[in-house]
């Protein structure tokens, strides 16, 4: 079982070896002087105040030397004391993610996650209750974040909610293949689907006994990680390929969100 004490939060050292953009204390050059900047960290040292401390973190790829050091990263918080106990032993962490950069271009963007200690993966929420929260750095104040974070947990029992009619609405094979057919489409367009052949029944099958079930919230969580992961083989021409793991964390959180909007259509 996963440790969640104090020890397995990311230490600072951790940070800046996986993302240094975080640490980048100026803005891009090319801001205009009526900018106001405030650092990630600084948002990082007021989420620790309120309980929620670094689990993980990411940066894109600067493809273009004025970037570097100013690109779209991503900071993952969780509060050991805000969990999900499941009556099924599926205890869920909820987390809180954050989206900024030092380039000008973005707001601070908190959106809502979850973390399954079971598999150790992370979801991604998307509902009408939980739509993205954005705070523009011009007039940012702890006392604005503090509202936020406590307005997002006071949501929580809505995600409990949704994950609990997921568990309680069987799908039969067919539902099940409709699902997995309509997942591929946040993670490949059109024409990719179009030239590729895919085992629906490996995208279905579990890895681990715990996500065995026909239930949406099984279902989803199967095909989520496997989408994510690369865990899965399809057919192009006549070689069979391996799925790469989804790296970039824009991307990432765009599959999350919406497959977690799929599945709410199979329990609404």
């Amino acid at each position: 079982m996963l440790d969640l004490s104090k020890n397995d939060f990311m230490s600072e050292a951790a940070m800046r070896e996986k993302a240094p953009s975080i640490f980048n204390t100026k803005p891009s050059t090319s801001v205009s002087k009526h900018y106001t900047h405030i650092p990630t960290t600084k948002v990082i040292n007021d989420m620790k105040t309120l309980g929620w401390n670094v689990v993980d973190v990411k940066e894109v790829k600067a493809r273009k030397k004025e970037t570097i050091g100013v690109q779209k990263h991503l900071v993952v918080f969780r509060n050991p004391d805000v969990v999900i106990n499941g009556q099924d032993g599926d205890t869920v962490f909820p987390q809180i993610l954050l989206t900024n950069s030092h380039d000008g271009k973005n707001a601070f963007t908190f959106t809502a996650g979850l973390f399954r200690l079971i598999c150790e993966n992370g979801l991604v929420i998307s509902t009408t209750q939980f739509e993205d929260v954005k705070m523009r750095h011009m007039g940012y104040t702890f006392e604005d974040l503090q509202v936020q974070i406590r307005e997002m947990v006071e949501r929580l029992p809505l995600t409990v909610e949704s994950m609990n009619k997921m568990k309680q609405i069987e799908m039969d094979q067919q539902s099940a293949v409709d699902f997995a057919k309509r997942a591929l489409e946040t993670r490949f367009t059109e024409k990719q689907i179009d030239s590729i052949k895919i085992d629906f029944n490996e995208l279905l099958t579990p890895t681990r006994v715990e996500d065995e079930g026909n239930d949406v919230w099984s279902v989803f969580n199967v095909v989520q990680e496997k989408l994510i992961n690369g865990d899965f083989d399809y057919i192009r021409g006549s070689k069979i390929r391996k799925a790469r793991r989804v790296k970039n964390f824009v991307q990432d959180q765009k599959i999350n969100k919406e497959l977690f909007e799929l599945a709410l259509e199979y329990v609404n």
